[in-house]
């Protein structure tokens, strides 16, 4: 990998760390090789974590590849953020970012790929696409708009402000916030939290969860039924229910298969 590098932490946690410095702009070839990464990753993988380092995540999209300014380059470069963020938010284990600094455009929509989001108190984050007069394009107006509401979403598309990381946490575009050198640690605290747990079920609820808002209500239940009878084909699930009769909740140590 040229532009990100992988590494594994304790508890089957694998950490996707950007690295095209001095902004990790995110050009198509580091978004090929995040996809790629998450394509080949074994069922071992209990949690991921998408770092940017101490100093920035992302600071968006690699501008120089928007020239030449035409419809048909920015089809190419919106398929590629596509291409990896739709692999990313379908991945089926929890995934943590862990933001310092600049999380903007294509860096906030990175992240807004991942299910939960640590930032830093320093951490800026927010659309300025606006700015050089075009939108976001790799799905900032869907998944924000689906985790912060229309409204608030349009007033970061539209102003193309960058906002900290307590209004951040305050709209519910981040989940916590830390001091800028416990981002790392917190966030894999988070993620190996989560992979000490049922990893198969949260995948399971996870397409459910994603898949089923876009669903009318009848059909998203219908989709929750399958994915409640397939969580019964797990190891995982037949362990839980014997160690629950046997010795109540909370005591059952899942293997993640």
């Amino acid at each position: 990998m040229e532009h990100i590098e992988l590494h594994s932490e304790d508890g089957g946690i694998q950490v996707i760390r950007l690295a095209r410095p001095p902004v990790n702009a995110l050009c198509a070839a580091l978004l090929g090789e995040v996809r790629d990464a998450l394509a080949a990753m074994p069922d071992t993988v209990k949690a991921v974590v998408v770092w940017g380092g101490d100093s920035v995540f992302a600071a968006g999209a690699d501008v120089e590849e928007f020239v030449p300014v035409s419809p048909e380059g920015a089809r190419s470069v919106t398929a590629a953020f596509r291409d990896a963020l739709d692999t990313l938010a379908a991945f089926p284990r929890p995934t943590v970012a862990a933001v310092t600094g600049y999380a903007l455009g294509g860096g906030l929509e990175l992240a807004l790929a991942c299910d939960f989001r640590v930032a830093g108190d320093n951490a800026r984050l927010g659309f300025p696409e606006i700015q050089l007069g075009i939108i976001p394009g790799g799905g900032g107006t869907q998944r924000a708009a689906r985790l912060i509401g229309p409204a608030r979403t349009k007033d970061l598309v539209y102003s193309g402000r960058h906002i900290r990381a307590a209004e951040a946490a305050e709209i519910g575009l981040v989940d916590r916030v830390v001091s800028p050198d416990e981002v790392y640690e917190s966030a894999l605290a988070w993620a190996g939290k989560l992979a000490a747990g049922a990893v198969v079920a949260m995948g399971l609820a996870k397409d459910a969860i994603d898949t089923g808002l876009g669903l009318p209500l009848a059909e998203g239940l219908d989709l929750e039924a399958e994915r409640f009878a397939a969580t019964f084909a797990t190891r995982d699930a037949r362990h839980g229910i014997d160690s629950f009769l046997e010795s109540g909740p909370g005591k059952a140590e899942f293997q993640g298969n």
